[in-house]
């Protein structure tokens, strides 16, 4: 992890790569981002940059790897994916983050993209299968709960 890390780094900085930290755009060019439909909202969630410019740090760095490693628990998998799909992040996937979830992995504005319909009614779908409460929203023990009865999770 740590040689992975320090190659993100210019030559100059790898000596001290526990210090540095790594720019977004430097993260993305990892092959398991760079097809990733989430990327930039991986990048977001697991950065603790004070700017806002997402880079990782090596202890950043480690957080994402050990949640998408095999080893890591489906409790903390489903946290880590319930934060990543929570856009707007105010705790609750919404009507408007299911919308982006939806698109992210269909292809927005491409051809496979659905028709407002098409959404409308998956949404809907998602909704009356997760939303246990009937509030309108997911929350994280809905999502959980959901995740929880999906092997392939």
């Amino acid at each position: 992890a740590y040689k992975r890390f320090s190659e993100l780094l210019p030559k100059e900085d790898r000596e001290n790569a526990c210090s540095a930290r790594v720019p977004k755009s430097r993260i993305l060019t990892l092959p398991e981002l760079r097809a990733n439909p989430f990327q930039h909202r991986i990048c977001h969630v697991f950065s603790t940059s004070e700017n806002g410019d997402d880079s990782m740090s090596f202890e950043d760095f480690l957080d994402m790897l050990s949640v998408f490693s095999d080893s890591a628990t489906s409790d903390i998998k489903s946290h880590y994916a319930f934060r990543i799909f929570d856009f707007d992040e105010d705790g609750t996937l919404d009507r408007k983050d299911l919308e982006q979830l939806v698109n992210c992995l269909t292809g927005q504005g491409e051809e496979s993209g659905l028709s407002s319909a098409e959404m409308e009614q998956l949404i809907q779908n998602i909704l009356e299968e997760s939303d246990i409460d009937k509030d309108g929203t997911i929350n994280l023990s809905e999502f959980q709960h959901v995740v929880s009865r999906s092997p392939d999770f």
